[in-house]
């Protein structure tokens, strides 16, 4: 079985417990609101198209974090949070090619891609330390 943990706690939280203490989660649970807050104001036409996309990209980025923490062996772990990180690639070309369109308003994908290239750095930590690589 794999150790719990692997990744930073919250300020104060102590053991992590849960899926939910990892920061990795948290971050990735954040640009997942962050993504369906920017969509909303996407041209009807792409409800079905990049707005779809982009919300399904995001939310699998958390997901996968979780239920990889889920599984309990580490060889299972590193496999999801490599499909979270897949996702997250995914999600930042959605948003390049919305930026490029202009679906987005107030420096909106500016500020959504820096938030995807913290959790990039932060994913690729724990998939190194979880594998027993050094970073």
């Amino acid at each position: 079985m794999m150790r719990r943990g692997g990744d930073r706690r919250r300020a104060g939280a102590g053991r992590i417990r849960s899926y939910r203490d990892l920061f990795v989660w948290q971050k990735g649970y954040a640009l997942t609101l962050r993504v369906y807050e920017a969509t909303k104001a996407f041209p009807k036409e792409e409800i079905y198209g990049l707005t779809s996309q982009m919300r399904r990209a995001a939310v699998s980025v958390a997901a996968n974090v979780a239920e990889g923490y889920g599984r309990g062996y580490r060889k299972e772990y590193a496999h999801y949070l490599r499909m979270s990180y897949g996702s997250l690639m995914e999600l930042d070309t959605l948003i390049l090619l919305s930026g490029d369109l202009t679906y987005f308003r107030n420096g909106t994908a500016a500020r959504l891609l820096e938030a995807v290239a913290e959790e990039e750095r932060m994913l690729t930590r724990l998939i190194l330390k979880i594998e027993g690589r050094p970073s």
